[in-house]
């Protein structure tokens, strides 16, 4: 079994930080990637940024410039810092794992957390 688990949510005026944490946990063998994905209300979940293994990043243009992805191989973690927020960023948001496990080394998977609620108030 592999748990992703969000911390760092909650509630932040316009203009303000927040710093999300998501630590994967379990019979993981590697870790491909790591990444965060978003949804509000009435949308479908949309990829906010992503880090590969090697620490290539990938961002949503709408958060370029705003946030940072990193990530900590030997904790098996992943951090987003989100500065300058504005109310548009308010959603739920998901920490996604792309990985394999001791019990199948050869098939890639997603896993995801059960997300952390993230609203930002103008």
């Amino acid at each position: 079994q592999v748990q992703l688990v969000e911390s760092g949510g909650g509630l932040v005026q316009a203009g303000g930080s927040l710093r999300l944490s998501c630590v994967a946990s379990g019979s993981i063998f590697s870790i491909n990637s790591m990444g965060w994905y978003r949804q509000a209300p009435g949308k479908q979940r949309e990829l906010v940024a992503s880090i590969g293994s090697g620490g290539r990043t990938n961002y949503a243009d709408s958060v370029k410039g705003r946030f940072t992805i990193s990530r900590d191989n030997g904790k098996n973690a992943v951090y987003l810092q989100m500065n300058s927020l504005n109310p548009e960023d308010t959603a739920v948001y998901y920490c996604n794992a792309v990985l394999t496990t001791r019990e199948v080394t050869n098939i890639v998977r997603n896993y995801w957390g059960k997300g952390t609620l993230v609203t930002v108030s103008s």
